[in-house]
């Protein structure tokens, strides 16, 4: 074997071309090969080299025409062959982007390997829609929650947990179980008129936005025209969804005295 090549994981970010980090533009500038998925922006394949090869193993929904196990070995061959690849993801690498799996199989392969982060989709659509994730007297927290499970197994999540009136819940890849996820949240003690915000193709021209509550969000969702990928945030913030700005509630909620102990 010659002089071994890198691997580097790259998050290209929640779809705006602009929101891309500096470091993951010069990279994917200077890469040999390119591998990538389906849902990076036209704009930042544009920036690989013309003499770059690339590969795409972008998957959708009950379609993987490249499996997981494949995409690995994928990046351990041009490696091995002493190439610079840059494995180019949306969103980030680490945040349900299958990241971990394709390092541990370099690691065991011998193969140098960095992470660049990039935006996930849940800041994306909170900046674009200016509906905040954690917001004093609402949100004290977020949980990052994938909607979709390997296989098309059964969603077997901590409902109980889950269901915390003063936690924002987002659930990627949602749109095919959004029935199952609405229901058991309820059933676990959230209220039917939770408020919900459903988002498609967040910061990009093409983005679309649905208001909806937890006992509506199925129906509302099926008349609509929103195709993935789309988000679903859940709680309190979600109500702030049209309003002129995240922090127009302030003065109503710092109304309430208990309000001032809960901190974004």
């Amino acid at each position: 074997m010659g002089n071994i090549g890198t691997v580097t994981l790259v998050g290209a970010g929640p779809g705006d071309p602009e929101l891309l980090t500096l470091k993951a533009a010069r990279l994917i500038g200077s890469a040999d090969v390119v591998v990538y998925d389906r849902l990076v922006a036209a704009e930042i394949l544009a920036m690989i080299p013309p003499e770059a090869e690339r590969v795409n193993v972008g998957k959708s929904t009950h379609h993987h025409p490249v499996p997981q196990e494949e995409i690995n070995e994928i990046l351990v061959r041009y490696a091995q062959a002493g190439r610079n690849v840059v494995r180019l993801k949306g969103g980030d690498p680490f945040i349900f982007g299958r990241g971990c799996e394709e390092t541990a199989r370099l690691a065991e392969a011998g193969v140098p390997f960095a992470v660049v982060p990039g935006i996930t989709a849940a800041q994306g659509a909170s900046a674009s829609t200016g509906v905040p994730l954690t917001h004093r007297g609402l949100a004290r927290s977020v949980r990052y929650i994938t909607g979709h499970c390997k296989a098309d197994e059964m969603l077997d999540l901590d409902w109980a947990g889950l269901a915390d009136p003063e936690t924002t819940l987002v659930f990627y890849m949602g749109k095919a179980t959004i029935r199952l996820i609405a229901t058991q949240l309820m059933a676990h003690g959230l209220e039917g008129s939770t408020p919900v915000m459903a988002v498609a193709s967040a910061t990009t021209a093409q983005e679309q936005r649905l208001d909806s509550r937890l006992d509506r969000i199925e129906g509302d969702l099926a008349r609509s025209d929103l195709e993935s990928p789309v988000i679903f945030i859940v709680g309190a913030v979600a109500g702030l969804s049209g309003r002129t700005s995240a922090g127009c509630l302030c003065t109503a909620v710092l109304a309430d005295p208990g309000a001032e102990r809960c901190h974004a």
